[in-house]
């Protein structure tokens, strides 16, 4: 008998397993791949937490996982002087509030004071929530933008931020020290909140996080701005209307099919704002409605996307990365006009976000620093700034991946205040005659036609994860000289070159004509995902060039 089986079957043989994943479990028994997928390794928990299928074994979310971990999480913080407090929060997903409350229960049964939202709430008001309420970490069940079989376990450190490579390494080895049913400490809910070990976040914490929005705004009117608006069965709903009710955005359609919360996502089989699939829904009610600018927020309503008229009676999506160059441009001309603009002003973005930011910037003499991908990154250089006594530098930050903050309120990526930021810059170039999408081509005459494309690629399962391991030790072995053509004029590794940023499984190809290629195996899902950048006179000849790097790509992840 093999470790994979004899796992199985102590899992099948364990008493009060939920009934679920016992007819899982017994509906593979003989099926020897199906049971090696669930449990050849323990599920991954990296500085994201966990992301997993939701299901039986260890390489899947279920109960049992989320106990293990929390139990590892709750002997870190004992082990700390950090406050043993933690805010626990979840989205729209299938057990998202059952994993709460075990959640919760182990670390009520550690001594550990949990917070939890009554309901389902953003992720940015969780990050709100861990330093509103004085935490020492933080909890939010979600798996982002990931297809409904998916769920995952965040953590944040007391400064709002997702934990640190160190702190997950010191969770993680908390973790190893543990199994999954007989080491986590579990107390009885119901008796735990009567004595308040388990407490229940009120109102006005929410309330007060969406005014924290609201004293980001640039104050441009937005009362004649017409928005379609789908949080894509998410948790976005709330906190959204109840921002656009504080700003006077009356004229505001809520896409029905998307409306409710539903971790089915029925509409939308891959929730993602970044792809025009989730869209779609959204964008034939467009067609009815001719709003100015249609918005979704993903499930966990941390990243935006966004459509505008295209001058040709359709709808045009912005990408992440033109949603960040506009938004950079809109705050510092804004900031600039009104006198608001600090001494020596910083946004920050990512390597892997668009080289349009970096003239951008200089044009308003901001300091541009960029981080590894991952918006706690961000979220750090916002608490050295604070660190230094200078949190007012701080001005905005963006990812490609639809990630915006423009304020220290919370510390990581906030889509209810990207909803704010777009809506105002909708309505300040309406009032001169524009669109976005005006503005974003105002962007490429000046500075020129920067265009990004990405392209992923899934390895499942066990034999993927060594195929990634495979071709990042042969693309690291054996640099390429030359791309769809274009010679490669500077290679970096960021896991063995010295770039002044942590080291990260990351590859960097400069190209001949300014063009870059990045290849980054995914910390949370089983894909390797490659960044393209190219830049040109037009769109057509940027996308041309792109086009070329993917189908390098393509052949590259053939191995």
């Amino acid at each position: 008998m093999n470790d994979n089986e004899t796992r199985y079957r102590r899992w099948l043989a364990q008493p009060n397993l939920p009934d679920d994943l016992a007819a899982e479990l017994n509906g593979i028994a003989g099926d020897e791949a199906a049971v090696a997928d669930r449990f050849y390794r323990d599920l991954e928990f990296g500085t994201g937490g966990l992301r997993g299928v939701i299901g039986a074994g260890t390489n899947r979310m279920n109960v049992y996982t989320i106990r293990r971990a929390t139990q590892g999480l709750a002997d870190y913080l004992n082990g700390t002087d950090l406050p043993k407090q933690v805010a626990i929060a979840h989205d729209s997903r299938r057990k998202g509030e059952l994993f709460c409350r075990e959640a919760a229960r182990v670390l009520a049964a550690n001594g550990i004071t949990a917070y939890l939202y009554p309901r389902l709430e953003p992720t940015p008001a969780l990050s709100w929530a861990v330093r509103y309420l004085g935490c020492g970490a933080g909890i939010c069940v979600t798996a982002s933008h990931n297809p409904a079989k998916y769920n995952g376990y965040k953590v944040y450190g007391a400064d709002g931020c997702q934990i640190t490579l160190e702190v997950a390494d010191q969770v993680l080895a908390a973790i190893g020290k543990h199994d999954y049913f007989d080491s986590p400490r579990l107390a009885d809910y119901d008796q735990a909140v009567a004595d308040g070990r388990i407490r229940l976040i009120d109102d006005q914490c929410l309330s007060d996080f969406v005014d924290a929005v609201l004293a980001l705004r640039p104050g441009n009117d937005v009362s004649r701005l017409k928005l379609v608006y789908t949080p894509l069965n998410g948790s976005g709903l709330e906190p959204v209307k109840m921002l656009l009710d504080r700003m006077g955005v009356t004229q505001v359609t809520v896409v029905p099919e998307q409306e409710a919360p539903d971790g089915d996502f029925p509409t939308c089989p891959y929730p993602n704002p970044e792809i025009r699939e989730a869209m779609e829904t959204g964008l034939k009610l467009c067609d009815t409605v001719h709003p100015d600018l249609m918005i979704g927020t993903d499930p966990d309503c941390d990243r935006m996307g966004a459509a505008v008229p295209d001058g040709k009676g359709g709808y045009r999506l912005i990408t992440g990365n033109e949603m960040g160059v506009l938004l950079l441009d809109y705050i510092c001309r804004t900031r600039q006009a009104n006198g608001t603009m600090p001494k020596d002003p910083v946004a920050v973005t990512t390597i892997v976000s668009t080289d349009m930011a970096t003239p951008i910037a200089a044009k308003y003499g901001v300091e541009l620093r960029r981080t590894l991908t991952g918006f706690k990154f961000i979220g750090e250089q916002i608490g050295l700034l604070e660190a230094e006594g200078h949190p007012e530098r701080y001005i905005f930050g963006f990812e490609e991946s639809y990630g915006y903050l423009s304020g220290g309120h919370v510390r990581d990526k906030d889509a209810v205040n990207a909803v704010m930021l777009a809506c105002e810059a909708a309505a300040w170039y309406a009032a001169r005659g524009m669109t976005l999408l005006d503005a974003v081509n105002a962007l490429y005459a000046e500075f020129g036609c920067y265009r990004n494309a990405l392209c992923s690629f899934t390895f499942e399962g066990e034999s993927g994860m060594h195929a990634m391991q495979a071709l990042m030790a042969g693309l690291r072995s054996a640099a390429p000289a030359e791309i769809a053509g274009y010679k490669v004029e500077t290679a970096i590794d960021y896991q063995a070159d010295d770039t002044g940023l942590p080291k990260a499984d990351v590859l960097e190809y400069r190209l001949a004509g300014g063009h870059k290629f990045m290849v980054r195996p995914s910390g949370t899902e089983p894909k390797i995902k490659v960044y393209l950048s190219a830049v040109a006179g037009s769109e057509v000849l940027a996308d041309a060039v792109n086009e070329q790097l993917a189908a390098a790509a393509a052949q590259m992840m053939k191995g």
